[in-house]
């Protein structure tokens, strides 16, 4: 009896760290084609379903170890990344991810304006009969 059931460590998958802000996962896809695989990214999460169009088989398969059954895979993709590009090689899927946080949301350096510290640094000359003010804070 073939086991049809989908696994969720099945298929095997790599995640590598290619740069600062790129990656690849790589997941071992032997027997499917392109178009027995589907990507699709919903917000932070990335789902890859495989699914094998069942022939009939013109021969009698005395041993099966190439599996051929159906998965499902989701990934969750951290904040701003989304996937560039996706093909088979191999065997294998290849799916490249890049982050891309917004210019809004990157740290900015905030420059620090001279003219306060100058002007904050001279004492002030009191006039007679003039009472220090308190400057709120």
């Amino acid at each position: 009896m073939l086991d049809h059931s989908i696994r969720p460590d099945w298929p095997p998958y790599n995640i590598v760290k290619k740069g600062d802000n790129e990656y690849c996962i790589s997941m071992a896809v032997a027997g499917f084609s392109p178009g027995d695989i589907s990507l699709t990214q919903t917000g932070t999460q990335l789902l890859v379903e495989g699914t094998k169009q069942k022939q009939p088989e013109a021969h009698q398969v005395l041993h099966q170890g190439i599996a051929s059954r159906d998965f499902k895979q989701t990934f969750n993709l951290a904040d701003h990344v989304k996937v560039v590009s996706a093909d088979i090689e191999d065997g294998l899927l290849m799916i490249d991810l890049v982050r891309e946080v917004p210019e809004a949301l990157k740290p900015r350096k905030i420059e620090i304006s001279k003219a306060r510290i100058e002007q904050a640094a001279k004492p002030k000359q009191l006039k007679q009969g003039d009472e220090p003010v308190a400057k709120a804070a």
